[in-house]
C-alpha cells in the first residue's frame, strides 16, 4: 500500500473548513467530484461506523478511527458496498486522514491516505479537484454551515 498526500491552503478558519468537509449539506457537494450523488451515513464520532455511498448502491465501509474537531479526522476503510451489500476486507492500515492547521485565519488542509496501486492514478487526479471544491465552498462569504 502506498501513501499519498494532498495539500491546500484555504482562506477560512479551521472550523469553517471542518464544517465544509463533514457537514450534512456540504459533504455531498465536494465529494460529488469522486461520485455524483455521493453521501455518507455516520455521526463522525470516534469508533462509529461510516457508510460512504455513491447513490447507486456501491461505496465503502469505514470506521472513524479518530475525531479531534476542527483539527484531525482519521477514517479507516474496512470494506466495500456492492449492490447495497457490505463486504469486509483486511486492507491493513487503509487510512484516510484530514489534518487542519489554522494560522492567521487561513487553514492548511492536508489529506493523506494509504492506497492500493490500482486506485493510485484515480485519486491523484481526483483529490486535487475535490480540494478545489472544498476551498470554493469554504471561502464563500456566508453564514456558519450547519453540521
Amino acid at each position: 500500500m502506498e501513501k499519498i498526500e494532498f495539500k491546500t491552503t484555504i482562506n477560512a478558519t479551521a472550523e469553517k473548513v471542518w464544517d465544509v468537509l463533514f457537514g450534512v449539506k456540504t459533504y455531498p457537494k465536494w465529494t460529488a467530484v469522486f461520485a455524483e450523488g455521493s453521501q455518507v451515513k455516520t455521526d463522525w464520532k470516534k469508533g462509529s461506523k461510516a457508510l460512504f455511498h455513491d447513490g447507486k448502491g456501491d461505496g465503502m465501509v469505514a470506521v472513524i478511527k479518530e475525531n479531534i474537531p476542527n483539527r484531525y479526522m482519521s477514517i479507516k476503510h474496512i470494506g466495500e458496498i456492492m449492490d447495497g451489500k457490505e463486504k469486509l476486507h483486511d486492507w491493513g492500515e487503509s487510512l484516510e486522514n484530514y489534518t487542519l492547521t489554522e494560522k492567521d485565519g487561513k487553514t492548511e488542509l492536508l489529506i493523506d491516505m494509504g492506497i492500493t496501486e490500482e486506485w493510485l492514478d484515480y485519486f491523484e487526479k481526483t483529490w486535487p479537484k475535490a480540494l478545489d471544491k472544498v476551498k470554493e465552498i469554504a471561502e464563500k462569504p456566508d453564514d456558519h454551515i450547519e453540521t
